[in-house]
């Protein structure tokens, strides 16, 4: 599985409203697959693909 950082509307899926990660604990992702949507998240939040916090 590949995850990419430009696909916003599924790492939408993986932050709160309020633009926090959700934990491994509620997404039932396996550590490997936790790691990759961490760093996709956090690509798009420095390339402003997703915001680091809501208003």
């Amino acid at each position: 599985v590949y995850i990419d950082y430009k696909d916003v509307a599924m790492l939408k899926h993986y932050v709160t409203e309020r633009g926090k990660i959700i934990p491994r604990r509620i997404t039932g992702a396996n550590a490997k697959h936790q790691r990759m949507l961490t760093r996709a998240i956090k690509l798009a939040r420095q390339i402003a693909l997703l915001p680091y916090a809501a208003d």
